[in-house]
């Protein structure tokens, strides 16, 4: 997606970790920077943690699973620092303002998109996904070292309201 849209070109996707995690509050994904603990996969740090929620899995169509992983990509510092950006904070930015931003990038990627990550994004049954055995959580976690031993895949079902016209 990054490579795609060069509004993400900032992005390193081997840098972010991506889990499937409990459900909150009706979300289909968050993001938090990973600053604090020290998180490294293969041997590389992640900065970012994406985690994305049962709704993501169980009912979405795969324009909105763009849509949600454009969302969080979103948040993210364009100096790719471990930090998501303060102007594109919900908080700080208005629902309309933050969607003016991402209607764009959503149409142009699906306009141009990677046809294997689409397809994927359209599965309908069971799939693999990374999930965390102890996670890295707020300031009782800062300096912590955690790695792929913290992690295990597990079983997701992913149910896809309609899939893409081609």
């Amino acid at each position: 997606m990054a490579r795609k849209l060069s509004e993400l070109a900032h992005i390193k996707a081997s840098r972010i970790l991506f889990v499937a995690g409990e459900a909150r509050r009706g979300s289909r994904a968050t993001i938090r920077p990973l600053l604090g603990a020290k998180v490294s996969l293969k041997g590389r740090r992640a900065l970012y943690c994406v985690t994305l929620r049962p709704k993501f899995f169980r009912s979405s169509t795969p324009e909105q699973r763009v849509e949600t992983l454009l969302h969080e990509l979103l948040h993210i510092s364009p100096r790719f620092d471990g930090k998501l950006d303060p102007a594109r904070r919900h908080s700080d930015l208005s629902k309309g303002r933050f969607e003016a931003l991402l209607r764009p990038l959503v149409r142009r990627y699906l306009s141009e998109a990677d046809t294997a990550l689409l397809g994927g994004l359209a599965h309908d049954g069971q799939m693999i996904a990374r999930q965390w055995l102890d996670r890295p959580a707020g300031t009782a976690s800062r300096g912590q070292n955690y790695s792929e031993k913290d992690l295990f895949l597990g079983p997701v079902e992913m149910i896809t309201r309609r899939r893409l016209h081609s």
